[in-house]
């Protein structure tokens, strides 16, 4: 799979965990989406880390 498409389909999960988390009525279904959030985010940390190390600079605009 492309790398980059991988990001892109994690940043796009990441804004619509974060729309459900606004939209969410009680503190037990924020929990839910903060919890996915967070893993999301550290699924996007392990790309963005590997980016890093093997040292590629000419990464273009990384959305959220």
């Amino acid at each position: 799979m492309d790398p980059d498409k991988i990001m892109d389909g994690i940043s796009k999960e990441i804004e619509s965990a974060f729309k459900a988390m606004k939209k969410a009525k009680d503190p037990e279904e924020k929990l839910i989406q903060s919890k996915i959030i967070k893993n999301l985010c550290e699924s996007l940390g392990v790309f963005l880390e590997l980016v890093h190390t093997i040292g590629l600079d000419d990464v273009d605009d990384i959305s959220f």
